[in-house]
């Protein structure tokens, strides 16, 4: 079972201190999308140990989600220091997200 989504989770100023890789993913817990995509995303990231993964709570009004203009969810923000370098919104499968990863190899 993977962790629930953080609430509020870190602010953009946070974010953008970060040295080296990571991955936000803003979504919801009841959220079916979300929850179909989880083990992709899982998969995805099992070969990449050293990211950091964040799952943010996202929905009107989380200024972190708005910051990144997230629409839909789940929407992974692949980040390499702070910036933002590939970003996968709903994927279906792991190749979609080892295709964003790709971004900070």
């Amino acid at each position: 079972m993977t962790p629930p989504y953080e609430d509020p989770g870190p602010t953009r100023a946070e974010v953008e201190a970060w040295t080296g890789p990571a991955v936000l993913e803003f979504g919801a817990d009841w959220c079916g999308h979300c929850q179909g995509a989880e083990p992709h995303i899982g998969a995805a990231l099992a070969a990449w140990p050293g990211v950091r993964h964040v799952k943010i709570a996202d929905g009107k009004g989380k200024p972190l989600g708005r910051s990144f203009a997230v629409k839909l969810w789940p929407t992974l923000v692949v980040l390499l220091d702070g910036k933002e370098v590939a970003r996968v919104v709903r994927p279906t499968d792991a190749d979609d997200v080892r295709r964003a990863l790709q971004s900070i190899a």
